[in-house]
């Protein structure tokens, strides 16, 4: 009888470790609808489900009339970070009797946060999701356990697909979720980033257009077509000028010329002022002062220095000498050089070739 009863323990003992793994293996594979042990949750949730719509009936029908004071909605924060699964799943009869671990306890929030700075680190909210090999941009996104990141749609179709919560790329099971938004913030300052970087373009573009229209460039042909561009620009203006205000054109051509005008008095006046023999001997001995003894124009020695030359070697003075003219400037030159000069140049009024300066000439005795 004894070992009937063992036998039949035994027995009893192998179904139940059966069903339990049996059970457990529907439960990872995520096969509730033919898990044994859910069959009676299901039936309950169906009878709490049927007792809900009739309350739900019976309070449409049941109205008093009387307006309701209706509640605004919390408005979640949008960046705020939370669990999915902050609960662990009820074991099952198999890691009750001890056959499987129990899922690990949930993690808390300095935990959440190591696996957090393990995924920066890694760079995983920088690169493309590796499911749908999409960039995160603003979509919702989860964290796991194990500090890989996807897109929450993705891993939710992955896991219908799969039938089995394993993380797609290290194959982890029982993993954690939490939905983060560090892929948003990314994509915010890229967003940002590009913003700024198309403004500076449009400010530094626009400046440049600024630029080229006052300065010429270097290059030849650009500078031909600069020019022409103002060339055309001005002709345009004028005859806007004549078509619409003839005397206001006349006006400005008068206001010009009385300037040049005055400016040229100016210089004759300037000019026009007899220097007496004092201020000449003052001005040569100025000039003497300077030490420069050759034409800045033929570059070569003035007559009084190839005088003194020529006196010193026993040839005679007059001999390849050219008169020197000093100029109420104290420069000198030669007499021919600065003729052919004037004569080069044009317009009545002279100016030194040196200073830019009006001047009166004197040439000096040899």
């Amino acid at each position: 009888m004894l070992k009937n009863k063992d036998h039949s323990s035994k027995k009893d003992n192998l179904a139940v470790t059966a069903v339990a793994l049996q059970d457990h293996i529907l439960h990872d594979l995520q096969l509730l609808n033919l898990s044994i042990a859910d069959c009676s949750k299901t039936k309950v949730q169906k009878k709490e489900n049927r007792s809900k719509s009739l309350k739900r009936e019976a309070k449409a029908i049941i109205d008093t009339g009387l307006k309701k004071t209706t509640q605004s909605p919390k408005v979640e924060d949008p960046e705020k970070e939370y669990v999915l699964d902050p609960k662990p799943p009820p074991l099952t009869l198999a890691q009750k009797l001890g056959l499987f671990e129990p899922p690990p306890l949930p993690l808390s929030a300095d935990e959440w946060e190591k696996v957090k700075q393990r995924s920066t680190m890694q760079g995983d909210s920088m690169h493309p999701c590796p499911i749908c090999k999409e960039d995160f941009a603003l979509h919702p996104q989860v964290l796991l356990s194990c500090s890989h990141v996807f897109h929450r749609a993705c891993l939710q179709a992955f896991e219908k697909f799969t039938n089995k919560k394993t993380c797609p790329l290290c194959r982890k099971n029982q993993y954690q979720t939490r939905v983060i938004h560090e892929g948003a913030r990314l994509f915010k300052i890229k967003c940002a980033t590009r913003i700024q970087a198309y403004w500076r373009g449009h400010i530094v573009r626009k400046w440049y257009q600024n630029l080229r229209k006052t300065i010429p460039p270097k290059d030849a042909k650009l500078r031909k077509k600069f020019f022409e561009e103002k060339f055309t620009e001005i002709s345009q203006r004028i005859l806007c000028s004549y078509d619409t205000n003839i005397d206001e054109l006349f006006s400005e051509i008068d206001h010009c010329l009385a300037i040049n005008r005055s400016i040229l008095k100016q210089l004759e006046e300037k000019c026009g002022q007899e220097i007496t023999e004092e201020d000449w001997d003052k001005i040569q001995i100025q000039a003497l002062r300077q030490e420069i003894y050759e034409c800045s124009i033929c570059l070569t020695p003035l007559s009084f220095q190839s005088n003194f030359q020529s006196a010193s070697s026993g040839e005679n003075p007059n001999q390849h000498s050219r008169e020197t003219v000093l100029l109420s400037c104290s420069h000198m030159f030669h007499n021919t050089c600065l003729v052919a000069l004037e004569e080069f140049s044009l317009g009545e009024i002279y100016t030194c070739p040196l200073c830019r300066s009006c001047y009166q000439k004197k040439i000096l005795e040899c």
